[in-house]
Formats: structure tokens, C-alpha cells, sequence
């Protein structure tokens, strides 16, 4: 049931305190445990102990913080689309942006390029698929919105069915094993340096819908009332989905494919404190980067051998979403 209007602020401190407490946790826990007094001195700097110094500083803090910003990224970005196609089946990939950024790196490990290589190429791909979907849907005259997404779905069996290929002739010994395996999505090897260039378009795309949720709010009415509120439609569209695009091949560049967050955490934003984007999507970012980075300590120590994220972000997400979608009556 949605919160009462005077209680969304509390709602939104609540999940705020979870995010935070969530990534406390996170430092604490995997294979090499710390306990809380490292922490607080490798923190503060007082540490002497090396390992714990590296795990803490190089190894899991760019790690966590690469959770929350996907976590955030494809929430946010699943909300905007969402509320720009008025469908609550839309998510970040909708447009072909994931599928896009999987070919792009499939075929640079394909190549044996470096792995900062294989997320440059996961990132300009997943724009370029994109942007040949906003390109083709521009030559539709009636419903301009049906068309991207047909398009969008059209763009994005293309680059899977190019994927596909791209494993079909790559070195099963391999190169295979390592496109699948980034294909199911994994933050093992985040470090600083991909953090400091996929930091920026995250931030910045989410930034820029952030900003923006107010006029969202007004994609639900008709294209003349909200020209009456001063928000033209079709200049809305074109933000939503090229801020949105930016957030989900960013985190993919990063991340692989991490599934079902940009569908299911604005889903149980909503349902928490209702439809207005403006307490929606702050809701949903914070939900969404405790989410993941919840999911990723779990992967990290389930078991010896660290299980995919994607892997888990389905299994949690799509009986969830049933769920969700039983009781809310879909």
C-alpha cells in the first residue's frame, strides 16, 4: 500500500539509512574478512596492516561503490522509461542500449583487447545501438513513441543475434568462457580506473533525470496540457532516453548485463510512496543501489567460487516481480 503523502520523507530517510548501513556491512564481509575496528583504521588512515589496507581501499571500495552506482543508474533510468512510455513492463534495455553494449564487448574480447578497452566498447556501442533507434523511429509520422520502442526491440535482436555469433567462432578454450561469463554480469573486476570515467555518465545521466522528474510527472496527461505547463513532449522524450541511454551503457560497460533492477526496484518504489516522480525516483535510487549491493555481497560469499550477479539479480528479481505483479493485480 502506498505511504501517506506526510510520510514519503520518512519512507525515502528510511531507505537512505539502509544504503548506508548496507555499505558498512559490505566492507566487513568475503573471503578475506575485516573486522569493524580495521575498518574504522584503515579508514582513518591508522591501519598498519597492508592487506587490509588493499582489500579495503583497492579491491572492495571500488567495488561497492560501482554496486551503488548501477544499483542507482538502472533504477532511475527503468523509472524515467517507465514513466516516459507509460508501461510498467519498460526498463532500461527497452531501447536496445544493453544488447548493444553486450556485442560491443563480446566482439573486443573477441579481439583480446585490454578490459578497459572491452568497457569503451561495451559503452559507445550501447549508444550507437540506441541512437540507430531513435534514428529509425524518427521516420514514423503517427505514434513517434510506439515506434522507438519497436524499434528498440528490432535494434536489439540484431546485436544479440550478433553476439551470438561473435560466441559462435570465438576460441571455445578461451575467449568464450570469458564473453559468457561478462555476459552474466560481475563487479570482480571493477578497480579505480573504470570507476573514474563510467562514474560521469552515471552520475551525470542521473543528475539530469533527477532534475527533470517533476515534467515526467506531466507525460501522463496530454501533449497539450503539458504544453500548457511549458514541457514539450517530444523535447522530454529526447532527454529521458539519451540521459537514460548513457546510465544503462555506462553500467553495462562496467558490469555486463545486470537484469530485472531497472524493471523491478521502481516497481516497489511506486509501491511504497505511490506514482509522483518527484519522491518516486529518489526512492528508487536509493532502493535500488542497496539492492545491488546487498545482491553483490552475496555473491561474493555464497561460495568459494563467486557467483555471477546477473546470475542473482534473477533469481531474486523475477519471483519478486511475480509477486509484485499478483498483488498489485496486473
Amino acid at each position: 500500500m502506498t505511504a501517506p503523502t506526510a510520510h514519503r520523507k520518512y519512507y525515502l530517510l528510511g531507505f537512505v539509512v539502509v544504503f548506508v548501513v548496507a555499505c558498512g556491512v559490505s566492507f566487513l564481509i568475503g573471503q578475506y574478512p575485516v573486522s569493524l575496528r580495521t575498518l574504522l583504521d584503515v579508514l582513518a588512515g591508522r591501519s598498519t596492516d597492508g592487506d587490509a589496507a588493499l582489500v579495503v581501499l583497492q579491491i572492495r571500495a571500488p567495488r561497492l561503490l560501482a554496486d551503488a552506482l548501477v544499483g542507482a543508474g538502472l533504477s532511475v533510468a527503468g523509472a524515467a522509461y517507465q514513466g516516459l512510455f507509460r508501461n510498467p513492463m519498460a526498463s532500461p534495455d527497452i531501447l536496445g542500449a544493453s544488447a548493444g553494449a553486450g556485442f560491443g564487448a563480446a566482439v573486443a574480447l573477441y579481439l583480446g583487447l585490454t578490459y578497459a578497452l572491452v568497457s569503451a566498447s561495451a559503452f559507445l556501442v550501447g549508444l550507437a545501438a540506441v541512437g540507430v533507434a531513435y534514428a529509425i523511429s524518427g521516420r514514423a509520422r503517427r505514434n513517434p513513441t510506439l515506434a522507438l520502442v519497436l524499434a528498440g526491440i528490432m535494434v536489439a535482436s540484431l546485436f544479440s543475434a550478433g553476439t551470438s555469433y561473435v560466441k559462435l567462432v570465438s576460441d571455445p578454450s578461451n575467449v568464450l568462457p570469458a564473453i559468457t561469463f561478462w555476459l552474466m554480469g560481475s563487479f570482480a573486476n571493477v578497480r579505480w580506473s573504470q570507476l573514474a570515467w563510467a562514474a560521469g555518465p552515471i552520475v551525470g545521466g542521473v543528475v539530469a533525470l533527477m532534475v527533470s522528474r517533476w515534467r515526467l510527472n506531466l507525460l501522463t496527461t496530454s501533449e497539450d496540457e503539458a504544453r500548457s505547463m511549458g514541457v514539450s513532449t517530444s523535447a522530454m522524450r529526447w532527454v529521458v532516453v539519451a540521459f537514460a541511454t548513457m546510465i544503462t551503457a555506462a553500467c553495462v560497460a562496467i558490469s555486463g548485463l545486470v537484469g530485472w533492477v531497472g524493471l523491478v526496484i521502481p516497481h516497489l518504489a511506486r509501491m511504497v510512496v505511490g506514482d509522483d516522480n518527484r519522491v518516486m525516483m529518489p526512492t528508487a535510487l536509493f532502493m535500488g543501489a542497496s539492492f545491488l549491493v546487498l545482491v553483490d555481497d552475496l555473491a561474493r560469499a555464497a561460495t568459494s567460487a563467486e557467483v555471477p550477479i546477473g546470475i542473482l539479480t534473477a533469481f531474486v528479481g523475477a519471483p519478486f516481480f511475480v509477486y509484485l505483479m499478483l498483488r498489485s493485480r496486473l
